[in-house]
């Protein structure tokens, strides 16, 4: 069957649909009155959920003295983050145990993705100008959405902020972040409102650091103090919104987004060598486009459609090559399209259809290499029960994926059903606790450098399958005008891996291949409070805490058979305290970790220490005139330990931030 066709037929026959809707719109003569528009990021709620989701909303962020988007994620609670150190250093999220590769990344709604690798830098993300962040483990409560943010274990969802106008019709804010190891950070961020249809934001930020932090490390009885080499950072991102309000059921928006960096690679502290001569560019452009329809009560409709190209360079100046040095030049291209199309049967039960379809290419430099191309289509039929006391949402996914390369062979065309089912369930009409449960089955197709990396590719891979089970508790109460807010989710959750792709050591070259078997047993936890003293003085406490026993059964024979996976920890949590008042406000978090392992076998040679992580912020907002000023003052990692997250690549000790920003 042809997917792509299907889907233009598809979107024909919504079109259609809307012009006959719109026709019979237009045919009744309507006068209105002017209204006050007011605008808010829309916070999902976690306690009636049927999964478990976590948000950060810019005021939290703020708050917290949260450094990065990594920082920031790596406060909720089930989630690896793999942070290969410093401010230029990789980091990928991880859900519950299960490989980065399943998690999903989106970015005002469009899924960003890296067919190359499987794994989404979310380093290259800026918290400057994000309203939202969330993480969705499991299939989420909304479903209008596209059939690509289905298709995965959880998904990471960042939200830009959009302008609002009250007075005037632009919003201009600067902003300068400086702080240790040399970093310089500007911003700017303008916003138009163009007429009363269409409006459009501008932002831009350069961050450049040596990032050259000192770290210890011990030898046997020895303390060897050094500093981290070739840790430079030069980043530059730009984004360009427009936003148009069409009518009052109609909105587009359009998105460029361009990213280039360049960055040293530290490489791994081994023993007394601290050198390396790595260096990585980075260059991504996207443009997306978005288009809504909330034709009547019981219609919506939205098409998406997205291009975006990746460069990326890398340089290892080292004797071993044969001309002293290599150099390897890869280029992504992407075509993404997708239809959504929402039916509300009545105010309980709603219905949506999403169709997606995507292209995507690889290319190098150098010759022998298979560039490869690969077509995906995915169809994501959705249903959702939705009362005061119960939520019940069910989900069909289905792929098919086809491939061709240039020079060798390729994979089978592959193409799977994929189930889902979630509820939410109140008990008791005078309380706030809720019982939820849920079920996915959902796997992920190998990247193109699991198939096809020089000499280890393997085509004959199959795709590794996941399963998630999950049950859980929320709860959420007022108590009283002072302690105002209250709410805890406990959830225990299992899952079963099959097909792992792993590397597989061989004597003479390594190949990947499906070897894994991975059983995961957890516990989440997290709880929120507000606490409100007086009209001057409110407090916030937040915690989360994360058991996690995901341990190896891929073979009895084997010496690492049942031990905890690679760079998981059993136990992890994170906190946080905010004192808001006239004067000057006060934030207190933490990130701990207990121990991980950096190979298969639980032994003492493999052992990464745990580590706790303190981070304090005092900020103060104020008004001169027109002008609304920010300062705030960021201490991270209080103690100035240095810690591991990756074996070999020291994380940074203590570093100071201020952060100066003029809003008007």
């Amino acid at each position: 069957m042809n997917y792509s066709y299907f889907l233009v037929v598809f979107s024909v026959f919504q079109l259609f649909f809307l012009g006959i809707n719109a026709q019979s719109k237009d045919s009744v003569q309507t006068h209105q009155i002017d209204e006050v528009v007011v605008t808010a990021q829309i916070k999902p709620s976690a306690s009636l959920s049927t999964n478990l989701i976590q948000t950060l909303s810019e005021s939290d962020i703020d708050k917290t003295g949260v450094l990065s988007v990594s920082d920031a994620v790596r406060r909720f609670s089930g989630v690896v983050v793999k942070d290969f150190g410093g401010i230029g250093g990789m980091k990928t999220v991880a859900i519950r145990g299960i490989g980065s590769e399943h998690t999903a990344v989106l970015y005002d709604g469009i899924i960003v993705s890296n067919t190359q690798s499987g794994q989404v830098d979310i380093g290259r993300f800026s918290l400057d100008n994000i309203a939202m962040l969330s993480l969705t483990v499991g299939q989420s409560d909304d479903i209008f959405r596209t059939a690509k943010a289905s298709a995965s274990v959880g998904v990471l969802s960042i939200t830009t902020r959009e302008p609002s106008f009250t007075d005037k019709r632009y919003s201009f804010h600067t902003q300068l972040v400086a702080g240790s190891w040399g970093q310089f950070n500007p911003y700017l961020y303008y916003a138009y409102k163009l007429n009363k249809k269409f409006s459009f934001s501008l932002d831009g930020s350069w961050q450049r650091a040596d990032g050259k932090y000192s770290y210890e490390r011990k030898n046997v009885d020895e303390v060897i103090r050094e500093k981290r080499q070739n840790t430079d950072v030069d980043i530059k991102r730009t984004e360009l919104n427009i936003f148009g309000e069409l009518t009052k059921s109609q909105k587009l928006s359009v998105k460029a987004y361009y990213f280039d960096s360049e960055r040293g690679l530290p490489g791994a502290i081994i023993l007394y060598y601290n050198n390396s001569n790595q260096r990585l560019w980075d260059r991504n452009f996207f443009t997306q486009a978005k288009y809504i329809n909330y034709i009547n009560d019981k219609f919506n409709w939205q098409i998406q459609g997205k291009y975006g190209h990746a460069y990326t360079r890398y340089i290892d100046k080292d004797a071993k090559y044969p001309d002293g040095i290599l150099e390897d030049i890869y280029k992504q291209d992407e075509l993404y399209l997708t239809s959504t199309l929402l039916y509300n049967l009545d105010k309980t039960i709603s219905f949506s259809f999403a169709q997606d379809y995507s292209y995507n290419t690889l290319t190098a430099n150098f010759s022998g290499f298979a560039e490869p191309n690969r077509s995906t289509s995915l169809t994501s039929l959705s249903a959702k029960y939705d009362d005061r006391n119960l939520t019940v949402i069910a989900n069909l996914l289905g792929t098919y994926m086809s491939e061709n390369v240039v020079v060798g062979s390729k994979p089978d065309n592959r193409k799977r059903l994929s189930p889902s089912l979630s509820l939410s369930y109140r008990p008791f009409n005078s309380t706030g606790l809720r019982v939820r449960a849920s079920y996915k089955d959902i796997f992920r197709v190998p990247s193109f450098n699991d198939l096809y990396y020089h000499r280890m590719g393997n085509t004959s891979l199959r795709p590794e399958k996941t399963q998630q089970y999950n049950l859980g508790l929320t709860w959420s109460n007022s108590f009283s005008e002072f302690f105002n807010y209250f709410s805890i989710a406990a959830d225990v959750y299992r899952n079963n891996v099959k097909d792992k792709i792993v590397i597989y050591p061989a004597m003479f070259e390594s190949k990947v291949v499906n070897l894994g078997k991975v059983k995961i047993t957890g516990l989440d936890l997290n709880v929120n409070t507000h606490f409100e003293i007086n009209n001057k003085l409110n407090l916030q406490a937040s915690g989360s805490y994360t058991y996690q026993k995901a341990i190896d059964i891929t073979d009895p024979e084997d010496k690492n058979y049942r031990d905890q996976i690679q760079y998981t920890p059993e136990h992890s949590g994170a906190g946080s305290l905010t004192l808001e008042n006239p004067w000057v406000n006060f934030g207190y978090s933490f990130i701990a970790s207990g121990k991980t392992y950096a190979e298969p076998q639980n032994i003492e040679r493999n052992r990464i220490e745990g580590y706790v992580d303190h981070t304090i912020t005092l900020n103060r907002t104020f008004q001169q005139g027109r002008y609304k000023f920010r300062i705030q003052g960021d201490i991270a990692n209080l103690a100035n330990k240095t810690y591991y997250i990756i074996k070999d690549y020291p994380m940074p000790g203590r570093s100071y931030r201020i952060l100066v920003r003029m809003n008007f």
